[in-house]
Protein backbone atom coordinates (compact mmCIF):
# COMPACT_ATOMS: atom_id res chain seq x y z
CA UNK A 1 0.00 0.00 0.00
CA UNK A 2 0.96 3.98 -0.27
CA UNK A 3 1.34 5.77 2.50
CA UNK A 4 1.62 9.67 2.27
CA UNK A 5 3.89 11.35 5.52
CA UNK A 6 4.07 15.40 5.38
CA UNK A 7 7.58 17.40 7.01
CA UNK A 8 7.73 20.30 7.77
CA UNK A 9 10.76 22.41 6.35
CA UNK A 10 13.70 24.62 8.02
CA UNK A 11 15.16 26.31 4.80
CA UNK A 12 17.40 28.88 5.32
CA UNK A 13 16.40 32.56 3.90
CA UNK A 14 18.55 31.88 1.17
CA UNK A 15 16.79 28.26 0.59
CA UNK A 16 13.38 29.84 0.87
CA UNK A 17 14.16 31.93 -2.06
CA UNK A 18 15.61 29.47 -4.21
CA UNK A 19 12.13 27.64 -3.58
CA UNK A 20 10.13 30.36 -4.41
CA UNK A 21 11.97 30.70 -8.06
CA UNK A 22 11.57 26.72 -8.14
CA UNK A 23 7.95 27.05 -7.68
CA UNK A 24 7.56 30.60 -10.16
CA UNK A 25 9.80 29.03 -13.20
CA UNK A 26 7.47 25.35 -12.77
CA UNK A 27 4.64 27.71 -12.95
CA UNK A 28 5.89 30.17 -16.10
CA UNK A 29 6.12 26.53 -17.58
CA UNK A 30 2.70 24.89 -16.97
CA UNK A 31 1.52 28.77 -18.11
CA UNK A 32 3.74 29.06 -21.47
CA UNK A 33 2.46 24.97 -22.11
CA UNK A 34 -1.15 26.01 -21.65
CA UNK A 35 -0.88 28.64 -23.88
CA UNK A 36 0.64 26.56 -26.66
CA UNK A 37 -1.84 24.07 -26.23
CA UNK A 38 -4.63 26.98 -26.67
CA UNK A 39 -3.25 28.59 -29.63
CA UNK A 40 -3.03 25.01 -31.73
CA UNK A 41 -6.92 24.84 -31.51
CA UNK A 42 -7.27 28.43 -31.90
CA UNK A 43 -5.43 27.59 -35.27
CA UNK A 44 -7.62 26.85 -38.12
CA UNK A 45 -6.57 23.33 -38.71
CA UNK A 46 -7.11 22.85 -34.90
CA UNK A 47 -4.02 21.29 -33.58
CA UNK A 48 -3.87 19.04 -30.52
CA UNK A 49 -1.08 18.88 -28.33
CA UNK A 50 -0.31 16.14 -26.45
CA UNK A 51 2.11 16.00 -23.21
CA UNK A 52 4.42 13.69 -25.58
CA UNK A 53 4.87 16.42 -27.98
CA UNK A 54 5.55 19.12 -25.19
CA UNK A 55 7.80 17.06 -23.13
CA UNK A 56 9.71 16.17 -26.20
CA UNK A 57 10.46 20.22 -25.96
CA UNK A 58 11.74 20.57 -23.22
CA UNK A 59 15.49 19.77 -23.97
CA UNK A 60 15.17 22.47 -26.01
CA UNK A 61 13.62 25.06 -23.48
CA UNK A 62 16.21 23.79 -20.99
CA UNK A 63 19.26 24.74 -23.20
CA UNK A 64 17.11 28.37 -24.54
CA UNK A 65 16.97 29.43 -20.67
CA UNK A 66 19.34 27.96 -18.76
CA UNK A 67 19.22 30.13 -15.75
CA UNK A 68 15.21 30.12 -15.23
CA UNK A 69 14.49 26.15 -16.57
CA UNK A 70 18.07 24.83 -17.41
CA UNK A 71 18.86 24.95 -13.49
CA UNK A 72 15.85 22.59 -11.99
CA UNK A 73 15.29 18.61 -12.35
CA UNK A 74 13.97 17.38 -15.50
CA UNK A 75 11.45 15.10 -14.08
CA UNK A 76 10.17 17.56 -12.07
CA UNK A 77 9.16 19.87 -15.21
CA UNK A 78 7.56 16.56 -16.94
CA UNK A 79 5.59 15.90 -13.90
CA UNK A 80 4.35 19.68 -14.18
CA UNK A 81 3.50 19.15 -17.43
CA UNK A 82 1.63 16.11 -16.51
CA UNK A 83 -0.26 17.83 -14.15
CA UNK A 84 -1.27 19.94 -16.88
CA UNK A 85 -2.27 17.06 -19.31
CA UNK A 86 -4.61 15.25 -16.44
CA UNK A 87 -6.04 19.15 -16.40
CA UNK A 88 -7.54 18.69 -19.90
CA UNK A 89 -8.15 14.79 -19.10
CA UNK A 90 -10.65 15.92 -17.10
CA UNK A 91 -11.75 18.71 -18.99
CA UNK A 92 -12.84 16.72 -21.86
CA UNK A 93 -14.33 14.00 -19.41
CA UNK A 94 -16.42 16.75 -18.32
CA UNK A 95 -17.66 17.92 -21.53
CA UNK A 96 -18.27 14.32 -22.94
CA UNK A 97 -20.55 13.68 -19.78
CA UNK A 98 -22.24 17.03 -20.13
CA UNK A 99 -21.00 18.59 -16.79
CA UNK A 100 -20.26 21.93 -16.21
CA UNK A 101 -16.16 22.31 -18.49
CA UNK A 102 -14.29 24.06 -16.78
CA UNK A 103 -11.34 24.89 -19.10
CA UNK A 104 -7.94 24.89 -17.77
CA UNK A 105 -6.96 28.15 -16.33
CA UNK A 106 -3.25 29.98 -16.13
CA UNK A 107 -1.92 29.97 -13.02
CA UNK A 108 -0.55 33.18 -10.67
CA UNK A 109 2.69 32.70 -8.73
CA UNK A 110 0.07 32.94 -5.83
CA UNK A 111 -2.08 29.89 -6.96
CA UNK A 112 1.11 27.83 -8.04
CA UNK A 113 2.44 26.08 -4.81
CA UNK A 114 3.48 22.72 -5.54
CA UNK A 115 6.26 20.93 -7.35
CA UNK A 116 6.35 16.88 -7.64
CA UNK A 117 9.67 14.81 -7.93
CA UNK A 118 7.87 11.35 -9.37
CA UNK A 119 11.01 9.43 -8.36
CA UNK A 120 13.41 9.59 -5.44
CA UNK A 121 16.61 9.86 -6.55
CA UNK A 122 16.36 12.13 -9.27
CA UNK A 123 16.51 15.72 -8.49
CA UNK A 124 15.45 15.17 -5.25
CA UNK A 125 17.41 12.50 -2.66
CA UNK A 126 15.35 11.76 0.92
CA UNK A 127 18.10 11.31 3.52
CA UNK A 128 16.37 9.09 6.05
CA UNK A 129 19.94 9.09 7.90
CA UNK A 130 19.76 11.80 10.33
CA UNK A 131 22.92 14.22 10.97
CA UNK A 132 23.57 15.51 14.18
CA UNK A 133 19.75 14.40 15.01
CA UNK A 134 18.27 16.71 11.77
CA UNK A 135 16.57 15.06 8.69
CA UNK A 136 17.68 16.21 5.45
CA UNK A 137 16.09 16.69 2.05
CA UNK A 138 18.19 17.67 -0.98
CA UNK A 139 16.99 18.88 -3.84
CA UNK A 140 18.76 19.98 -7.04
CA UNK A 141 19.34 23.63 -7.54
CA UNK A 142 19.09 24.02 -3.75
CA UNK A 143 20.94 21.95 -1.80
CA UNK A 144 20.59 20.13 1.67
CA UNK A 145 17.32 21.46 3.42
CA UNK A 146 16.61 20.71 7.48
CA UNK A 147 13.06 18.75 8.02
CA UNK A 148 11.22 18.46 11.20
CA UNK A 149 10.72 14.50 10.45
CA UNK A 150 7.98 14.19 13.70
CA UNK A 151 8.00 9.99 13.23
CA UNK A 152 9.91 7.55 11.27
CA UNK A 153 9.01 7.08 7.74
CA UNK A 154 8.04 3.31 6.71
CA UNK A 155 8.58 1.85 3.67
CA UNK A 156 10.39 2.88 0.33
CA UNK A 157 10.03 6.20 -0.59
CA UNK A 158 8.51 6.91 -3.72
CA UNK A 159 7.58 10.15 -4.59
CA UNK A 160 8.75 13.50 -2.97
CA UNK A 161 6.65 17.14 -3.49
CA UNK A 162 7.22 20.15 -2.41
CA UNK A 163 4.48 22.43 -1.29
CA UNK A 164 4.33 26.28 0.08
CA UNK A 165 1.21 27.11 2.14
CA UNK A 166 1.54 30.97 3.20
CA UNK A 167 5.15 31.37 4.43
CA UNK A 168 6.24 27.69 5.66
CA UNK A 169 7.58 24.96 3.36
CA UNK A 170 6.40 21.11 3.28
CA UNK A 171 8.04 17.99 2.14
CA UNK A 172 5.12 15.44 0.90
CA UNK A 173 6.85 11.36 0.64
CA UNK A 174 4.91 8.49 -0.74
CA UNK A 175 6.25 5.83 0.14
CA UNK A 176 4.95 2.31 -0.75
CA UNK A 177 5.02 -0.33 2.35
CA UNK A 178 3.71 -3.71 3.26
CA UNK A 179 0.60 -4.15 4.53
CA UNK A 180 0.84 -3.23 8.14
CA UNK A 181 -0.21 -5.64 10.93
CA UNK A 182 -4.12 -5.85 11.58
CA UNK A 183 -5.39 -4.19 14.59
CA UNK A 184 -6.89 -6.62 17.31
CA UNK A 185 -10.33 -7.97 17.03
CA UNK A 186 -12.37 -6.30 18.88
CA UNK A 187 -15.51 -8.22 17.75
CA UNK A 188 -17.87 -4.75 17.77
CA UNK A 189 -20.12 -3.16 14.77
CA UNK A 190 -21.11 0.67 14.70
CA UNK A 191 -23.10 2.23 12.33
CA UNK A 192 -22.50 6.45 11.89
CA UNK A 193 -25.07 8.96 11.18
CA UNK A 194 -23.12 12.78 10.23
CA UNK A 195 -24.99 15.49 10.53
CA UNK A 196 -24.72 19.61 11.90
CA UNK A 197 -26.28 19.73 15.29
CA UNK A 198 -23.91 16.79 16.41
CA UNK A 199 -20.74 16.10 13.88
CA UNK A 200 -21.93 12.21 14.84
CA UNK A 201 -23.85 9.95 16.52
CA UNK A 202 -23.32 5.87 16.40
CA UNK A 203 -25.28 3.50 17.01
CA UNK A 204 -24.61 3.02 20.70
CA UNK A 205 -26.39 5.91 21.48
CA UNK A 206 -22.81 7.90 21.56
CA UNK A 207 -22.49 11.57 20.46
CA UNK A 208 -18.98 13.41 19.00
CA UNK A 209 -19.98 17.59 19.09
CA UNK A 210 -19.68 19.97 16.26
CA UNK A 211 -16.68 21.63 17.11
CA UNK A 212 -17.77 24.45 14.17
CA UNK A 213 -13.96 25.75 14.31
CA UNK A 214 -15.08 28.25 11.09
CA UNK A 215 -17.91 29.73 12.62
CA UNK A 216 -15.83 30.00 15.79
CA UNK A 217 -13.56 31.81 14.10
CA UNK A 218 -15.87 33.98 11.91
CA UNK A 219 -15.37 37.18 13.88
CA UNK A 220 -11.60 37.50 13.19
CA UNK A 221 -11.97 36.09 9.85
CA UNK A 222 -14.23 38.82 9.26
CA UNK A 223 -11.94 41.76 10.41
CA UNK A 224 -8.83 40.25 9.01
CA UNK A 225 -10.86 40.35 4.78
CA UNK A 226 -12.39 43.71 5.75
CA UNK A 227 -9.04 45.24 6.22
CA UNK A 228 -7.99 42.71 3.43
CA UNK A 229 -10.62 44.79 1.54
CA UNK A 230 -9.43 48.29 1.86
CA UNK A 231 -6.35 47.77 -0.28
CA UNK A 232 -6.91 48.20 -4.42
CA UNK A 233 -6.34 45.62 -6.54
CA UNK A 234 -3.06 45.33 -7.43
CA UNK A 235 -0.41 42.82 -9.37
CA UNK A 236 1.74 41.00 -6.89
CA UNK A 237 4.96 42.88 -7.75
CA UNK A 238 3.29 45.88 -7.04
CA UNK A 239 1.88 45.22 -3.69
CA UNK A 240 2.44 47.30 -0.15
CA UNK A 241 3.98 45.69 2.85
CA UNK A 242 1.00 46.37 4.45
CA UNK A 243 -1.19 44.56 1.49
CA UNK A 244 0.96 41.50 1.84
CA UNK A 245 0.81 41.42 5.41
CA UNK A 246 -3.23 41.38 5.15
CA UNK A 247 -3.37 38.79 2.45
CA UNK A 248 -0.99 36.43 5.09
CA UNK A 249 -3.10 37.34 8.06
CA UNK A 250 -6.49 36.04 5.93
CA UNK A 251 -4.11 33.32 4.94
CA UNK A 252 -3.26 31.77 8.68
CA UNK A 253 -6.25 32.27 9.97
CA UNK A 254 -7.80 30.16 7.40
CA UNK A 255 -4.81 27.51 7.60
CA UNK A 256 -5.75 27.72 11.33
CA UNK A 257 -9.33 26.08 10.32
CA UNK A 258 -8.24 24.18 8.02
CA UNK A 259 -5.55 22.21 10.63
CA UNK A 260 -8.02 22.31 13.94
CA UNK A 261 -10.38 20.46 11.22
CA UNK A 262 -8.18 18.10 10.05
CA UNK A 263 -7.11 17.42 13.77
CA UNK A 264 -10.63 16.71 14.99
CA UNK A 265 -11.70 14.36 11.71
CA UNK A 266 -8.39 12.45 12.54
CA UNK A 267 -9.13 11.76 16.36
CA UNK A 268 -12.26 11.06 15.31
CA UNK A 269 -11.87 8.69 13.51
CA UNK A 270 -8.43 7.02 14.95
CA UNK A 271 -11.20 6.45 17.87
CA UNK A 272 -13.79 4.71 15.53
CA UNK A 273 -10.89 2.53 14.20
CA UNK A 274 -9.57 1.23 17.14
CA UNK A 275 -12.92 0.35 18.68
CA UNK A 276 -14.68 -1.47 16.20
CA UNK A 277 -14.54 -4.40 13.85
CA UNK A 278 -17.15 -2.80 11.21
CA UNK A 279 -18.19 1.13 10.47
CA UNK A 280 -21.04 1.64 8.43
CA UNK A 281 -21.51 5.11 7.26
CA UNK A 282 -24.08 7.16 5.40
CA UNK A 283 -23.45 7.09 1.67
CA UNK A 284 -23.41 11.17 1.32
CA UNK A 285 -23.39 12.96 -2.03
CA UNK A 286 -21.76 16.26 -0.01
CA UNK A 287 -21.72 18.07 -3.56
CA UNK A 288 -25.41 17.44 -4.26
CA UNK A 289 -26.35 18.26 -0.77
CA UNK A 290 -24.27 21.50 -0.67
CA UNK A 291 -25.73 22.80 -4.22
CA UNK A 292 -27.43 26.41 -4.13
CA UNK A 293 -31.05 26.37 -4.79
CA UNK A 294 -32.48 27.43 -8.48
CA UNK A 295 -34.01 30.76 -9.11
CA UNK A 296 -37.99 30.76 -9.16
CA UNK A 297 -38.66 33.17 -12.34
CA UNK A 298 -41.98 34.90 -11.17
CA UNK A 299 -44.88 34.05 -13.78
CA UNK A 300 -46.56 37.57 -13.64
CA UNK A 301 -43.63 39.56 -13.96
CA UNK A 302 -41.63 39.12 -16.58
CA UNK A 303 -37.90 39.39 -15.38
CA UNK A 304 -37.91 39.22 -11.31
CA UNK A 305 -38.09 36.17 -8.93
CA UNK A 306 -39.66 34.38 -6.27
CA UNK A 307 -38.16 33.75 -2.84
CA UNK A 308 -36.19 30.27 -2.71
CA UNK A 309 -34.80 30.01 0.37
CA UNK A 310 -31.16 31.30 -1.23
CA UNK A 311 -30.39 32.73 2.21
CA UNK A 312 -31.24 29.91 4.60
CA UNK A 313 -29.65 27.46 2.02
CA UNK A 314 -26.13 29.42 2.50
CA UNK A 315 -26.05 29.32 5.97
CA UNK A 316 -26.96 25.29 5.89
CA UNK A 317 -24.36 24.98 2.78
CA UNK A 318 -21.60 26.83 5.47
CA UNK A 319 -22.57 24.33 7.83
CA UNK A 320 -21.91 21.31 5.93
CA UNK A 321 -18.20 22.90 4.65
CA UNK A 322 -17.44 23.67 8.57
CA UNK A 323 -18.42 20.41 9.33
CA UNK A 324 -15.81 18.64 7.01
CA UNK A 325 -17.96 15.26 6.33
CA UNK A 326 -15.78 14.61 3.14
CA UNK A 327 -12.58 15.23 4.83
CA UNK A 328 -13.68 12.92 7.51
CA UNK A 329 -14.90 10.03 5.49
CA UNK A 330 -11.71 9.97 3.30
CA UNK A 331 -9.77 9.98 6.83
CA UNK A 332 -12.09 7.54 8.13
CA UNK A 333 -11.47 4.93 5.25
CA UNK A 334 -7.94 5.51 4.87
CA UNK A 335 -7.20 4.55 8.84
CA UNK A 336 -9.41 1.44 8.38
CA UNK A 337 -7.71 0.02 5.20
CA UNK A 338 -4.11 0.67 7.16
CA UNK A 339 -5.68 -1.24 10.48
CA UNK A 340 -7.40 -4.11 8.76
CA UNK A 341 -10.68 -3.09 9.55
CA UNK A 342 -14.06 -2.76 7.09
CA UNK A 343 -16.24 0.44 6.20
CA UNK A 344 -19.00 0.28 4.28
CA UNK A 345 -20.90 2.83 2.63
CA UNK A 346 -24.74 2.95 2.51
CA UNK A 347 -28.11 4.12 0.93
CA UNK A 348 -28.71 7.31 3.60
CA UNK A 349 -31.94 7.52 2.05
CA UNK A 350 -34.97 7.02 4.71
CA UNK A 351 -32.58 6.25 7.38
CA UNK A 352 -33.51 8.62 10.29
CA UNK A 353 -37.50 8.01 9.15
CA UNK A 354 -37.81 4.06 9.46
CA UNK A 355 -38.34 2.80 13.36
CA UNK A 356 -35.79 0.52 14.61
CA UNK A 357 -38.48 -1.42 16.61
CA UNK A 358 -41.38 -2.17 13.98
CA UNK A 359 -39.60 -0.74 10.44
CA UNK A 360 -42.30 1.52 10.00
CA UNK A 361 -41.17 4.26 7.66
CA UNK A 362 -42.99 7.61 7.51
CA UNK A 363 -42.13 11.19 7.59
CA UNK A 364 -44.65 12.05 10.41
CA UNK A 365 -42.19 9.83 12.49
CA UNK A 366 -39.50 12.58 12.82
CA UNK A 367 -41.54 15.26 14.11
CA UNK A 368 -38.29 17.82 14.88
CA UNK A 369 -34.83 17.77 14.22
CA UNK A 370 -33.73 15.78 17.18
CA UNK A 371 -36.62 14.17 18.18
CA UNK A 372 -37.86 10.32 16.67
CA UNK A 373 -41.48 8.69 17.55
CA UNK A 374 -42.85 6.11 15.68
CA UNK A 375 -46.16 6.88 14.85
CA UNK A 376 -47.11 3.00 14.46
CA UNK A 377 -45.60 1.16 17.71
CA UNK A 378 -44.95 3.91 20.19
CA UNK A 379 -41.01 4.06 19.45
CA UNK A 380 -39.27 6.80 21.00
CA UNK A 381 -35.24 7.74 20.75
CA UNK A 382 -32.84 10.29 19.57
CA UNK A 383 -33.92 10.82 15.73
CA UNK A 384 -29.57 10.45 15.18
CA UNK A 385 -29.44 7.55 16.74
CA UNK A 386 -32.11 5.74 14.99
CA UNK A 387 -30.44 6.90 12.06
CA UNK A 388 -27.16 5.46 13.12
CA UNK A 389 -29.00 1.99 13.78
CA UNK A 390 -30.60 1.85 10.48
CA UNK A 391 -27.23 2.51 8.79
CA UNK A 392 -25.78 0.17 10.91
CA UNK A 393 -28.36 -2.69 9.86
CA UNK A 394 -27.97 -1.39 6.10
CA UNK A 395 -24.36 -2.51 6.18
CA UNK A 396 -24.69 -5.50 7.64
CA UNK A 397 -27.32 -6.64 5.16
CA UNK A 398 -25.08 -5.70 2.63
CA UNK A 399 -22.04 -6.99 3.64
CA UNK A 400 -23.89 -10.24 4.16
CA UNK A 401 -25.02 -9.46 0.10
CA UNK A 402 -21.43 -9.54 -0.72
CA UNK A 403 -20.26 -12.58 0.78
CA UNK A 404 -23.37 -14.50 -0.05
Amino acid sequence: MIRAYKFLMRPTARQSVALGEMLRDHCSLYNGALEERRDAYRHPSKTSIRYGQQSAQLKDIRAFDPERQGRWSFSSQQATLRRLDKAFVAFFRRVTVGQTPGYPRFRGVSWFDTVEFPKEGDGVRWDSTPHDRVTRVRFQGIGHVKVNQHRPVAGKVKTVSVKREGRKWFVVLTAEQDQPERLPATGSMVGIDLGIANFLADSGGGFVPNPRHARKAAVKLQAAQQALSRFPRRKVKNRTANHQRAVEKVASLHGKVRRQRFDHAHKTALHLVREHDFIAHEDLKIRNMSKAPAPRPDPEVPGSFLPNGAAAKAGLNRSIADAGWGVFLAILNAKAESAGREVMAVDPRNTSRRCPACGHTAKENRPTQAKFHCTACGHTAHADTVGALNVLRAGLVRRNADTA
